[in-house]
């Protein structure tokens, strides 16, 4: 591999592993997801092809662009309010507005 490519894998690379983060979670039991693209990064970074690399590249691209999409449809979905409860987004804005401030939305009391 090259070091134009290596340095385009690095950066596709990062990218991918941000919007797995992002919109998959970051928590202990979806740990399996960043690993399984490090694992496929690291098998793939000894091909010599470049033919080969570049489609490697552009496949890690587009699903970072997939994730991405889907995420971004899914908050126009909510936006437009497209049969969906939005109780529990609209307590998850208000309470990031209150932290930006400083201050916590009380608990509501359920019997």
């Amino acid at each position: 591999m090259g070091s134009q490519q290596a340095m385009e894998a690095f950066k596709v690379y990062r990218v991918l592993l941000k919007a797995v983060k992002n919109h998959i979670g970051k928590e202990e039991y979806k740990k399996h997801f960043s690993q399984y693209i490090a694992e496929q990064f690291r098998k793939n970074s000894q091909l010599s092809d470049p033919s080969l690399v570049a489609q490697r590249i552009k496949l890690a691209n587009d699903y970072t662009y997939l994730l991405n999409s889907v995420h971004h449809h899914k908050d126009l979905l909510f936006s437009y309010n497209i049969a969906v409860d939005r109780s529990d987004e609209m307590k998850r804005l208000l309470g990031k507005s209150a932290a930006s401030v400083g201050l916590k939305l009380p608990e509501v009391y359920q019997p």
